[in-house]
């Protein structure tokens, strides 16, 4: 299995789906067949040079899982759906004492170390703000995009690290809170941004939790962007039976094969076919729908690329670097990143 960033690092060690098997006269899938039966993101991560590495069995995505009691409680009758809401939520819900000690936060958002998938939230706000991340030769990071005279990386990076800043009016989260899955779970955070498979976990280690999941919150209802995190079968170089491994991977992610799969794990489908099936699914239906209009970028080495994006967050949460040089440190680190490969 290769995490859906892998591909760049791992490509030399697997081997791509067969275009033709000897003896058979139909290919085992085509890249038009692939286009057709999965999800955009799927192509974006696996196919490479117009050569198949993996299939996908789901694709998951980041969404909004929020505290209903503390919602009801403040009269919120509805979570938010753009991130103006979200600002506006975070302000009614955030108990903090003069001190700026924090015994309610309205979202666990802001800082890097005690946030699960803190960079993946982070790399969410910059694509849904338009920021490039990589150029189109894939051989340096570009977060320096500027559009209407608005450096749009700085722009998703203040946003992202005001939740932990005591001057703003959204501080609502800092470094001495618990990590966020634990406060979401004890009651002492409304909200948090996560992926499905936090569902099962939360249910079994606060069964009295009252929660929901929502859709990830958007810049505005015009365009809708989400953040992909999944994995996928792959086949070894060294396989000593590559073909009968892609034989069965091809099943493995077809109608047919990947609904026990489905079934077993909970995961939200990536086969376009079933989309349809699991979108009222009380649980699944958000991450399903989502699927769509998934997204990911191009990353050479995914661990050492979230190292220096949490780096990134705690120079301006400290003060180390203004938002412009940490910005600007972290293009620099992932280019350097890049052409070393």
């Amino acid at each position: 299995m290769v995490q859906n960033t892998w591909l760049p690092k791992y490509l030399d060690k697997i081997i791509p789906l067969p275009r033709q098997i000897p003896g058979q006269k139909e290919p085992l899938l085509t890249l038009k067949s692939f286009r057709e039966q999965f999800v955009d993101v799927t192509e974006k991560d696996l196919v490479a040079g117009g050569e198949i590495y993996g299939l996908p069995l789901y694709v998951d995505t980041l969404a909004l899982y929020y505290n209903k009691d503390i919602f009801n409680s403040l009269g919120i009758t509805q979570p938010p759906q753009t991130w103006n809401e979200f600002n506006e939520d975070v302000e009614k819900i955030t108990v903090a004492d003069s001190n700026n000690n924090i015994s309610r936060a309205g979202a666990a958002i802001g800082t890097a170390r005690n946030i699960n998938r803190s960079t993946d939230i982070l790399s969410l706000l910059m694509l849904q703000s338009g920021v490039p991340m990589v150029d189109d030769a894939g051989v340096s990071a570009d977060f320096s995009k500027i559009t209407e005279g608005k450096d749009l990386g700085q722009v998703a990076l203040e946003y992202y690290t005001d939740f932990s800043n005591p001057a703003k009016r959204v501080y609502t989260w800092n470094d001495g809170l618990h990590y966020s899955i634990d406060a979401f779970q004890e009651g002492t955070t409304a909200m948090m941004l996560n992926y499905s498979h936090q569902i099962p976990l939360l249910r079994s280690k606060a069964p009295r939790l009252n929660f929901g999941v929502a859709t990830m919150p958007q810049l505005g209802e015009s365009q809708v962007l989400n953040y992909a995190n999944y994995w996928a079968p792959a086949v070894s170089k060294f396989s000593p039976a590559s073909r009968q491994a892609w034989e069965f991977i091809v099943y493995l992610s077809s109608t047919e094969g990947v609904l026990s799969y489905l079934n077993a794990t909970g995961r939200p489908t990536a086969r376009r076919d079933l989309i349809e099936q699991q979108k009222n699914d009380l649980d699944l239906g958000v991450f399903a729908k989502q699927a769509l209009s998934a997204n990911s970028w191009y990353q050479t080495d995914n661990l050492a690329i979230e190292n220096i994006l949490a780096d990134m967050i705690e120079d301006v949460n400290f003060g180390r670097r203004s938002i412009a040089e940490a910005l600007q440190t972290t293009e620099n680190k992932i280019t350097l990143l890049m052409q070393r490969k």
